[in-house]
């Protein structure tokens, strides 16, 4: 294929990495990152609020598309106080949002049990996913063209079918987590989804051609033998830190693995996570390459992607710093990968015994990227601590420039033109009074060169607290 990879070596210091081939005079006239808020709209006086596995429901990493924007219209999905999920849209800019129910309602106090949005560009429908971690899942579609005429198609239930517990009569999984839709270059719909559960799952697919699903199946392994200073395990899950189309038609996942076994750590209390891995597919999730262009996997066979497979990881971690799985990724305007991980570096401890604890005094985030060359490059964000136990969001604006949304809203930016060597705090968030992490809309990054979340106001036990969209205008 198109590169070779030199495999990154953890930082230990605040240090960046500088970047080959990014400065010149015509990278120097590009603006560099900068937010300039312009709104701020209140979806949910009383939405649902209760922590679990440290978040929210509402608002959390792996809530792919909680938040989209299509042809001039936003929608966001969220669970209201009487656990009704819903859908609200509004036309962009404006501060009126409308509601209406998904008919159902939310099962269990599980934060994983989020509500995904996804667009069938063939046939205008918008899909949702939701309620599900290591079970059922509920599936909800509209109405054919609802997305591509929202302002002559009336915004009622009656918009939108039945819950199902499968795709449209095609089952999945027993223990099916982490629904998450994405368009295919050919404007499919692909649902990438989770088979088993923590420690022991793998990663599949199905996709709708417009009038069908169909399950093209699992694509990662969950079996081999991975083996620390301290032991071994046998069984695992890979985590994504997400999936997505470049301009090229390429799709890219970055990912960690979790062991089942506690053995692989220096104790007990941390997270078996390990290593920073990636994959890439130019047929569709068909196959599956690593770095070199070896083909490492093809779904729905026997032969998937395996933690024993050579040339995935390309940051190497062992499982002693609690590394975060299902962070953050983004691909550039040249369609190169970059990633957001976060971990408790070595200069602190060789040893995390209690991974909130120890991710919240000492975690530090890292924007891992590959460069022009095709080799990988690892930059701390040295300006902004977490200071949480959450998960921190990526975006890159049309000029590339990257910025992190930290827990709490934070917004912390880094240009092109240095080589991303420059972060900086851009707004700190403190005016949000939000809980912690956020859901971010890809969609209005792409189309309108807008940064716009959902976050929810800070709240305690299980009393409903406001749920929000903020906007910010990114370098013109």
């Amino acid at each position: 294929m198109r590169r070779c990879t030199v495999l990154a070596s953890a930082l230990t210091g605040a240090a960046a990495v500088p970047a080959s081939g990014l400065v010149g005079s015509a990278q120097a006239a590009t603006p560099g990152p900068s937010v300039a808020r312009t709104g701020d709209t209140r979806l949910d006086a009383t939405a649902l609020f209760f922590v679990s596995y440290d978040g929210l429901v509402n608002n959390n990493s792996f809530q792919k598309n909680g938040l989209l924007t299509y042809k001039g219209y936003q929608y966001a999905a969220w669970y209201t106080s009487d656990r009704n999920a819903v859908i609200g849209r509004r036309a962009v800019g404006s501060r009126t949002w409308s509601t209406v129910k998904a008919g159902h309602t939310l099962k269990a106090d599980d934060s994983h049990n989020v509500v995904s949005m996804g667009v069938s560009k063939s046939d205008g429908r918008l899909h949702l996913g939701m309620d599900s971690h290591s079970d059922g899942f509920t599936y909800v579609k509209s109405v054919a063209g609802l997305m591509d005429n929202p302002s002559g198609t009336s915004w009622t239930t009656s918009v939108f079918g039945s819950p199902q517990s499968t795709l449209d009569g095609v089952a999945l999984t027993s223990q099916f987590t982490y629904p998450q839709f994405i368009s295919t270059p050919d404007d499919r719909l692909q649902l990438s989804y989770r088979a088993g559960v923590s420690g022991n799952g793998r990663n599949a697919l199905a996709e709708y051609n417009g009038s069908n699903w169909t399950d093209l199946g699992e694509w990662s392994s969950s079996t081999g033998t991975y083996t620390s200073e301290h032991g071994s395990s046998t069984a695992r899950n890979m985590y994504l830190h997400g999936i997505d189309y470049d301009v090229n038609g390429r799709l890219h996942s970055f990912f960690t693995w979790r062991e089942q076994a506690g053995a692989v750590m220096c104790g007990s209390g941390g997270l078996t996570n390990h290593d920073t891995g990636y994959v890439s597919s130019d047929d569709n999730g068909r196959t599956w390459r690593n770095d070199a262009g070896a083909v490492v996997g093809t779904t729905g066979s026997s032969d998937l992607v395996a933690v024993t497979d050579s040339g995935l990881v390309v940051d190497p971690l062992d499982p002693d710093h609690s590394l975060m799985n299902q962070e953050s990724q983004f691909t550039d305007s040249a369609g190169r990968p970059h990633a957001l991980i976060s971990y408790v570096p070595g200069r602190f401890t060789q040893c995390t015994t209690s991974y909130a604890a120890d991710r919240i005094a000492h975690g530090r985030v890292f924007h891992v990227r590959e460069n022009s060359a095709g080799t990988w490059q690892k930059t701390e964000i040295s300006a902004v601590p977490p200071n949480s136990s959450q998960r921190t969001k990526l975006v890159l604006d049309k000029y590339d420039n990257a910025y992190a949304v930290f827990p709490y809203g934070r917004i912390a930016g880094a240009s092109a033109a240095s080589g991303y060597t420059d972060w900086s705090l851009l707004y700190d968030g403190s005016d949000l009074d939000a809980f912690g992490e956020v859901v971010i809309d890809e969609f209005r990054v792409k189309s309108d060169n807008v940064l716009s979340f959902m976050y929810q106001k800070k709240s305690s036990g299980t009393t409903p607290s406001a749920l929000h969209v903020v906007d910010f205008r990114l370098p013109s």
